[in-house]
């Protein structure tokens, strides 16, 4: 067989297996850690700095105290701070 079709099917072979290490590595160390935040610890991925933040109501910050109760429910949904199930 002529050595060119030999050196490319190497040369083919071994970037399909470089591509799916690549493919492996991006899922191991960038999408599994964003979901894992996102679903499991209920807080916000930054994926400029790979850090998962926990969110922090404005209200929170300035003292500022939110009035209405269906804007304050909306913003801790929001956030992830759901209210405790009301007592019977």
């Amino acid at each position: 067989m002529n050595p060119n079709i030999e050196r490319l099917k190497l040369i083919f072979f071994g970037l399909f297996i470089a591509a799916a290490i690549g493919v492996g590595v991006w899922q191991v160390w960038w999408v599994q850690p964003a979901m894992h935040c996102e679903k499991e610890l209920k807080k916000w991925w930054d994926p400029v700095e790979r850090i998962c933040a926990t969110p922090v109501l404005t209200s929170d910050i300035t003292g500022r105290l939110i009035t209405d109760e269906k804007a304050l429910a909306e913003a801790k949904k929001a956030i992830g701070r759901d209210q405790p199930a009301a007592k019977k």
